[in-house]
């Protein structure tokens, strides 16, 4: 016996007339009588007297609507509570995240978690992907978005479509700010800022080729916005993904593409098989909903 049934029988019982009843239901009265048919074969009994002009419940009719209202009173009640239970989850989210531009995927699904989970609060851990891996290893981190190399095979991910280019950061009046992208040979015998992790390193080391060797690395940084401090204050060039760049004042900093220009990709990753609070759950759930689409 399907609810549906029931409900459409308890409106034919309000309205004590089908075809009424048939408008209130926005179907067809020839619709709503052949599902009344089928109700009554399917429990055995008759459930109305058919008038001219309405229609009245049999003593087994009258039965079926006292526990139809029940039923029907009980799964109100159900659906209350569960929609009382989503906006009741609290806890904290922790997302660990580099600075990429891949991060400006999230804040929509933040924006829809917020409006629907109020009691839900967040907190944005920016660092390199080891950072951020060692973190989830910890269970400091929920979810992280992390750049590409990167070893991700005990975490369940999701690759990210948005491209991350590489750049080199200078001052606006530097001789190589005149030109519309950077080549290898022009880094050479130059003082540059490279990023800390080995296998970002080893990208660029490949991208610089036979010229790597006259390369002269001063610093290496963690973050870009450190770099571009440096490069600032003329302690030389620093080769950076573009994703925080956008931010930066192009009075003092200013960006060109390596020639050929070079791209990484960004994964959004959780541990594997790892126990999660209600409240990361649903937001994981929710990228996944989202990023495979």
């Amino acid at each position: 016996m399907e609810f549906r049934i029931l409900k459409y029988f308890l409106t034919v019982v309000r309205e004590e007339n089908i075809t009424r009843a048939a408008e209130v239901l926005h179907i067809t009265q020839p619709t709503l009588s052949r599902q009344l048919s089928q109700l009554e074969e399917e429990v055995g009994v008759k459930l109305f007297e058919r008038g001219s002009r309405k229609i009245t419940l049999t003593n087994e009719g009258l039965l079926l609507r006292r526990r139809a209202e029940e039923i029907t009173e009980l799964v109100d009640k159900t659906e209350r509570e569960l929609i009382e239970q989503e906006e009741m989850i609290d806890g904290r989210v922790v997302v660990g995240c580099g600075e990429v531009a891949s991060v400006n995927l999230l804040p929509d699904i933040f924006k829809t978690f917020s409006r629907k989970y109020p009691m839900v609060t967040y907190e944005l851990y920016t660092g390199t992907a080891d950072q951020i891996k060692d973190r989830m290893d910890r269970g400091l981190v929920d979810i992280g978005l992390m750049m590409e190399p990167i070893d991700i095979d005990k975490y369940d991910f999701i690759k990210l479509d948005v491209k991350e280019r590489w750049v080199v950061l200078m001052k606006p009046d530097d001789p190589l700010a005149e030109k519309d992208s950077v080549r290898a040979e022009d880094l050479a015998d130059k003082s540059i800022i490279m990023a800390k992790r080995s296998n970002v390193q080893n990208l660029i080391v490949s991208w610089m080729g036979d010229h790597y060797k006259d390369l002269n690395v001063l610093f290496t940084s963690n973050l870009g916005t450190n770099a571009a401090i440096m490069v600032q204050n003329d302690l030389g060039y620093a080769v950076v993904i573009e994703g925080a760049v956008p931010f930066w004042d192009e009075k003092y900093i200013c960006r060109r593409p390596l020639e050929p220009e070079v791209y990484t990709n960004c994964v959004l990753a959780w541990k594997r098989q790892q126990p999660f609070s209600p409240a990361v759950t649903k937001i994981y759930r929710a990228y996944k909903g989202v990023f495979r689409a």
